[in-house]
């Protein structure tokens, strides 16, 4: 029981609105979701990977639009 609690690594998932920028499109804000590796829940070590989802359901990866400046 105690050795289920105690992890050192564990996977975090967080949304957050971002103003992004394509060439289509434009500005757009959106909802970006990070996946990350922290360490004993509080020191962050890598981003594994970030999406956003469009208005019409599809999961896009965020390397198709950049920040917005």
């Amino acid at each position: 029981m105690i050795l289920e609690k105690m992890r050192l690594i564990k996977i975090q998932r967080k949304t957050k609105l971002e103003k992004r920028f394509t060439p289509k499109m434009g500005e757009l804000f959106t909802n970006v979701t990070y996946i990350k590796k922290k360490l004993f829940n509080l020191i962050p070590l890598q981003t594994i990977h970030k999406y956003r989802q469009t208005y019409y359901g599809k999961i896009k990866d965020c390397e198709e639009c950049n920040l917005a400046k």
